[in-house]
């Protein structure tokens, strides 16, 4: 009986072990028609290459010529306002002009003497000869007085009372500005105009409702 159960229990497993086999190839088989399929998918036309590479190759160009344009217009940039900061240093220059001019003329020893009347000539002579170089380098002054006030050029730094000219009119002039080309190179800085509070009119108007009352 032993012996019987024992010969079962091997054809049993040879049996299986035939399964097994048979089962092998047919994975095999699916697995490499898997990677055929694959690859026929994967795999282009001569025609399909060539469209991808001239998509490349247009792609390439085409950030190439980005790169130059960029390039081109740093150039300009620099070639155009390199002297920027040179010229922004350069204009304390006037005021340092406008501000000893000031100091002399305040100075009462000075007052109406020739010396000063000489001194002021002069300051105003270097003065023009600078603005002259300035603006030969396309650095020239905002034109501010009696001008409305533009965010862009002027900076509003006080409020006068003036009725004679209309409100936000440029009067005073406390720092000139400069541009240099299409650039700001820095603002005026200005005193602009605002209606006269009539306080006058109100004490009169308080006056005679106290005397109605």
């Amino acid at each position: 009986m032993e012996k019987e159960e024992n010969k079962n229990n091997t054809s049993a497993d040879q049996n299986k072990d035939s399964v097994k086999e048979t089962e092998k190839p047919e994975e095999n088989l699916a697995n490499e028609n898997k990677q055929e399929a694959d690859q026929e998918i994967k795999e282009q036309t001569p025609e399909e290459k060539i469209v991808e590479l001239e998509d490349k190759v247009a792609r390439t160009f085409a950030e190439m010529e980005n790169q130059r344009r960029r390039f081109e217009k740093e150039k300009d940039d620099a070639f155009e306002y390199g002297g920027y900061s040179f010229a922004k240093e350069a204009l304390s220059l006037i005021d340092n002009l406008d501000r000893s001019k000031h100091v002399l003329e305040s100075d009462d020893k000075l007052k109406e003497t020739e010396a000063l009347k000489k001194t002021l000539e002069h300051l105003d002579i270097i003065k023009k000869d600078l603005i002259s170089i300035f603006e030969k380098n396309n650095i020239k002054p905002i034109d501010s007085l009696n001008k409305k006030l533009d965010p862009n050029f002027h900076q509003a730094m006080m409020e006068i009372e003036d009725d004679t000219k209309d409100p936000g009119t440029i009067i005073q002039e406390i720092q000139k500005g400069f541009t240099i080309k299409d650039r700001l190179l820095r603002p005026s800085l200005v005193g602009v105009s605002k209606k006269v509070t009539k306080k006058e009119e109100k004490t009169e108007e308080k006056q005679e409702n106290s005397e109605n009352k």
